[in-house]
């Protein structure tokens, strides 16, 4: 296996419409948008087929009605897509223990070491592909690259059921007619101001120079020149290993709604208060990330009183970190991200004799809570502290 191609990134397409559509076969090429009211009336994902009528994630539920009258809405069934994405990983984990996870439908695998078992990394993507697609019904879009950015950049292109492969002596001719927007970091004004300065492609930013990007743009001006030229230093981390775990959400559109920015934020504390127990991980402090259109990040950070894996106490910190945030400053918003901080292996945290009850009730109630949504959908048990709040 060649070692610039070794890091793999592979997102499942329309993943939550992609499962009830393999589902229900009737689904199939019919437009299909995952939301509704148990979501407070917001897409959480939608089809191929419903996006090519605008439709996308985070979009009130009627103003998708409006665009597709003739979609097939249907009720988040999160505790399925995670038992699911479960299914995934194990496929994932199949191959190598470097798998980072992002969310429930991508991650990134470092597969360095791994030929002597399953071939080169371009082998092991597309025998990935099949896997999903044979053993789950899922179509997921591969990225073989040098490096995270890449390999991100490369599984984009092409969905869905996207496979491309990127090697070292192959990536200044893939980067450069690409748009100076693929850049992470690009955004509203930024890409303005590159824009004005006559900087269209990434061929054109990586052709400016790292020192004029600085004048321009202080340190973010060695971050451009550094994606544009295609490095990226990041290694992989799995969940076990890292030292925090945390999910961000980079939306198609800007946000400006605060119900649709708490729905993905509910979402995102569910999916993080999993990877927790699933890696045997507690965490002392919950982070909440909000990036503007402008590209302005900010982390606020709510430290509990104990360390925790459990859902509701998790939640609980975000809903004050989201309450507590200045929006009207921040909006309309690009990314938001949810994570868990200050972390310590479960089987070594020093109980306490009167909340340790009470901890442990909290965590039955998850793990029955996992359990029957695994088997029989989300919808099939709601926790009423979450709930309540949802509906507040």
């Amino acid at each position: 296996m060649r070692d610039d191609i070794a890091i793999l990134h592979v997102d499942m397409d329309a993943f939550y419409a992609a499962v009830e559509q393999r589902d229900n076969p009737k689904l199939r090429g019919r437009p299909v948008i995952v939301g509704g009211p148990t979501r407070r009336g917001v897409v959480s994902a939608a089809s191929y087929e419903a996006r090519r009528f605008g439709v996308h994630s985070a979009m009130p539920v009627a103003q998708a009605r409006r665009l597709c009258a003739d979609g097939v809405f249907l009720p988040v069934r999160m505790g399925h897509y995670a038992a699911v994405s479960s299914q995934i990983r194990d496929i994932l984990l199949s191959f190598t223990p470097l798998v980072e996870p992002l969310s429930l439908d991508e991650a990134f695998l470092d597969v360095r070491g791994c030929e002597k078992l399953f071939g080169p990394a371009p082998r092991i993507a597309r025998t990935i592909k099949e896997r999903i697609h044979k053993e789950i019904g899922l179509i997921a879009s591969v990225g073989v690259a040098p490096n995270k950015f890449l390999a991100k950049l490369a599984s984009d292109l092409g969905k869905p059921d996207s496979f491309v492969v990127v090697g070292a002596e192959e990536v200044r001719a893939f980067l450069e007619p690409l748009p100076v927007s693929r850049i992470w970091g690009v955004g509203v004004k930024s890409n303005e101001r590159l824009q004005a300065l006559g900087v269209r492609t990434i061929g054109q930013l990586a052709a400016l120079g790292e020192e004029s990007l600085r004048e321009h743009f202080g340190a973010m001006g060695t971050h451009f020149w550094q994606l544009a030229n295609g490095l990226d230093s990041r290694t992989v981390v799995p969940d076990r290993e890292a030292k925090s775990i945390s999910t961000e959400t980079t939306f198609s559109h800007d946000i400006s709604s605060l119900e649709a920015l708490r729905v993905v934020a509910l979402e995102q504390t569910e999916n993080v208060a999993a990877r927790l127990r699933h890696s045997c991980l507690m965490a002392r402090t919950i982070d909440l990330k909000v990036r503007s259109a402008d590209f302005r990040t900010t982390t606020m950070a709510h430290s509990l009183d104990a360390l925790t894996d459990a859902t509701d106490t998790i939640w609980q910190a975000v809903r004050t970190l989201f309450d507590r945030f200045a929006w009207k400053s921040f909006l309309p918003v690009r990314l938001l991200g949810v994570g868990a901080t200050r972390l310590a292996r479960a089987g070594v945290v020093q109980g306490d004799l009167f909340e340790e009850p009470a901890r442990q009730k909290r965590r039955d109630l998850d793990h029955t809570v996992d359990n029957i949504r695994d088997s029989f959908g989300r919808d099939a048990i709601q926790r009423g502290s979450l709930l309540e709040r949802e509906e507040e």
